[in-house]
Protein backbone atom coordinates (compact mmCIF):
# COMPACT_ATOMS: atom_id res chain seq x y z
CA UNK A 1 0.00 0.00 0.00
CA UNK A 2 1.25 3.31 -0.73
CA UNK A 3 1.98 5.60 1.94
CA UNK A 4 0.12 8.67 2.36
CA UNK A 5 1.44 12.37 3.39
CA UNK A 6 -0.90 13.95 6.56
CA UNK A 7 -0.53 17.49 7.59
CA UNK A 8 -0.86 17.87 11.52
CA UNK A 9 -1.09 21.49 12.75
CA UNK A 10 0.57 22.84 15.91
CA UNK A 11 1.28 25.55 17.90
CA UNK A 12 3.66 27.41 15.87
CA UNK A 13 7.40 27.55 17.52
CA UNK A 14 6.74 23.81 18.77
CA UNK A 15 7.01 21.84 15.25
CA UNK A 16 10.17 20.91 16.20
CA UNK A 17 9.51 19.44 19.33
CA UNK A 18 6.69 18.09 17.90
CA UNK A 19 8.35 15.99 15.37
CA UNK A 20 11.61 15.33 17.65
CA UNK A 21 8.42 13.87 20.33
CA UNK A 22 6.70 12.04 17.65
CA UNK A 23 10.03 10.17 16.34
CA UNK A 24 10.63 8.87 20.17
CA UNK A 25 7.14 8.15 20.78
CA UNK A 26 5.67 6.53 17.84
CA UNK A 27 6.99 3.55 16.25
CA UNK A 28 8.70 3.60 12.67
CA UNK A 29 5.72 0.48 11.93
CA UNK A 30 2.90 3.26 12.15
CA UNK A 31 4.54 6.46 11.34
CA UNK A 32 7.29 6.16 8.41
CA UNK A 33 8.64 9.93 8.46
CA UNK A 34 8.21 12.47 10.23
CA UNK A 35 9.43 16.09 9.30
CA UNK A 36 8.95 19.98 8.72
CA UNK A 37 9.71 21.70 4.30
CA UNK A 38 11.89 23.84 5.31
CA UNK A 39 13.48 26.75 2.90
CA UNK A 40 17.36 28.16 2.77
CA UNK A 41 17.52 31.84 2.83
CA UNK A 42 20.16 34.53 3.47
CA UNK A 43 19.67 36.29 6.04
CA UNK A 44 22.78 39.27 7.89
CA UNK A 45 23.91 38.58 10.52
CA UNK A 46 26.28 41.22 11.66
CA UNK A 47 27.01 42.71 8.11
CA UNK A 48 27.92 38.72 6.91
CA UNK A 49 25.23 37.20 4.59
CA UNK A 50 24.41 33.70 5.87
CA UNK A 51 22.67 30.39 4.77
CA UNK A 52 20.01 29.41 7.41
CA UNK A 53 17.20 27.20 7.51
CA UNK A 54 13.29 28.33 7.72
CA UNK A 55 10.11 26.46 8.11
CA UNK A 56 8.16 26.80 4.85
CA UNK A 57 4.66 26.21 6.37
CA UNK A 58 4.86 27.11 10.00
CA UNK A 59 2.78 25.91 12.55
CA UNK A 60 2.28 22.59 10.31
CA UNK A 61 4.12 19.01 10.82
CA UNK A 62 3.96 16.32 8.06
CA UNK A 63 3.55 12.95 8.36
CA UNK A 64 4.15 10.03 6.17
CA UNK A 65 2.09 6.16 7.00
CA UNK A 66 -0.20 4.00 5.47
CA UNK A 67 -1.97 3.50 8.93
CA UNK A 68 -3.47 6.46 9.71
CA UNK A 69 -6.10 5.19 12.38
CA UNK A 70 -3.03 3.93 14.29
CA UNK A 71 -1.56 6.45 14.18
CA UNK A 72 -4.51 9.08 14.81
CA UNK A 73 -4.34 6.83 18.19
CA UNK A 74 -0.74 7.41 18.97
CA UNK A 75 -0.83 10.91 18.20
CA UNK A 76 -3.61 11.74 21.02
CA UNK A 77 -0.40 10.49 23.77
CA UNK A 78 1.35 13.57 22.50
CA UNK A 79 1.23 16.59 24.01
CA UNK A 80 1.19 20.27 22.03
CA UNK A 81 -0.91 18.49 19.12
CA UNK A 82 -3.35 20.75 17.79
CA UNK A 83 -5.25 18.38 15.12
CA UNK A 84 -4.96 16.27 12.02
CA UNK A 85 -5.93 18.40 9.07
CA UNK A 86 -8.94 17.26 7.56
CA UNK A 87 -11.81 18.52 5.39
CA UNK A 88 -14.91 18.14 7.63
CA UNK A 89 -12.91 17.16 11.25
CA UNK A 90 -15.09 13.49 11.04
CA UNK A 91 -12.57 11.73 8.48
CA UNK A 92 -8.82 12.35 8.24
CA UNK A 93 -7.33 13.03 4.36
CA UNK A 94 -4.23 12.94 3.10
CA UNK A 95 -2.67 15.48 1.19
CA UNK A 96 -3.85 15.71 -2.54
CA UNK A 97 -0.92 13.94 -4.97
CA UNK A 98 -0.65 16.98 -6.61
CA UNK A 99 0.27 18.73 -3.23
CA UNK A 100 2.64 15.71 -2.66
CA UNK A 101 4.25 16.00 -6.04
CA UNK A 102 4.68 19.54 -5.45
CA UNK A 103 6.05 19.20 -2.16
CA UNK A 104 8.81 16.85 -3.35
CA UNK A 105 10.10 18.45 -6.25
CA UNK A 106 10.09 21.62 -4.83
CA UNK A 107 11.85 20.57 -1.75
CA UNK A 108 13.91 17.02 -2.75
CA UNK A 109 14.55 14.36 -0.64
CA UNK A 110 15.68 16.52 2.18
CA UNK A 111 12.41 18.15 2.20
CA UNK A 112 14.29 21.69 2.08
CA UNK A 113 13.23 24.06 -0.92
CA UNK A 114 17.16 25.71 -1.48
CA UNK A 115 17.49 29.52 -2.61
CA UNK A 116 16.43 30.51 -6.22
CA UNK A 117 18.24 32.73 -8.58
CA UNK A 118 16.81 35.62 -10.90
CA UNK A 119 16.48 38.94 -12.35
CA UNK A 120 13.94 41.05 -13.05
CA UNK A 121 13.29 42.97 -16.32
CA UNK A 122 10.22 45.68 -16.83
CA UNK A 123 7.37 43.90 -14.84
CA UNK A 124 8.72 40.66 -15.94
CA UNK A 125 10.47 38.15 -13.34
CA UNK A 126 12.73 35.35 -14.79
CA UNK A 127 14.37 32.40 -12.72
CA UNK A 128 17.37 31.28 -13.69
CA UNK A 129 18.39 28.64 -11.26
CA UNK A 130 16.68 27.09 -8.11
CA UNK A 131 13.40 25.26 -7.89
CA UNK A 132 11.36 28.25 -8.83
CA UNK A 133 12.65 27.67 -12.33
CA UNK A 134 9.17 27.64 -14.49
CA UNK A 135 7.01 28.85 -11.54
CA UNK A 136 7.31 32.20 -11.44
CA UNK A 137 3.56 32.69 -11.91
CA UNK A 138 3.26 31.50 -8.18
CA UNK A 139 5.35 34.30 -6.61
CA UNK A 140 3.19 36.81 -5.20
CA UNK A 141 5.96 39.56 -4.09
CA UNK A 142 9.36 39.62 -3.61
CA UNK A 143 11.31 41.50 -0.54
CA UNK A 144 15.08 41.92 -2.47
CA UNK A 145 16.11 43.18 0.93
CA UNK A 146 15.71 40.58 2.80
CA UNK A 147 16.06 37.81 0.08
CA UNK A 148 12.67 36.55 -0.27
CA UNK A 149 9.68 35.62 -2.34
CA UNK A 150 6.50 35.31 -1.33
CA UNK A 151 4.41 32.46 -3.03
CA UNK A 152 1.23 31.31 -3.56
CA UNK A 153 0.46 27.46 -3.36
CA UNK A 154 -2.85 25.03 -2.85
CA UNK A 155 -1.61 23.53 -0.08
CA UNK A 156 -3.96 21.77 2.73
CA UNK A 157 -6.82 21.89 0.18
CA UNK A 158 -6.22 26.23 0.17
CA UNK A 159 -4.21 28.71 -1.08
CA UNK A 160 -1.31 29.09 0.92
CA UNK A 161 0.92 32.13 1.17
CA UNK A 162 4.78 30.56 2.33
CA UNK A 163 8.25 32.78 1.83
CA UNK A 164 11.14 31.00 -0.09
CA UNK A 165 14.80 32.32 -0.64
CA UNK A 166 15.49 34.06 -3.84
CA UNK A 167 18.06 36.23 -4.77
CA UNK A 168 17.28 39.05 -7.45
CA UNK A 169 21.13 38.85 -9.20
CA UNK A 170 20.46 42.29 -11.48
CA UNK A 171 16.98 44.18 -11.96
CA UNK A 172 16.87 46.47 -15.53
Amino acid sequence: MLNNWYVIQVRSGKETLIVETCSKMISSDILKECFIPRYVRMKKIRGTWKRENDILFKGYVFMITDRIEDLFQELKKIPDLTKVLSNDGEEIYPLREEEVLFLMRFGKEDKIVEMSYGYIEGDTITITNGPLIGQEGIIKKIDRHKRIAYIEVTMFDQVTQAKVGLEIISKK
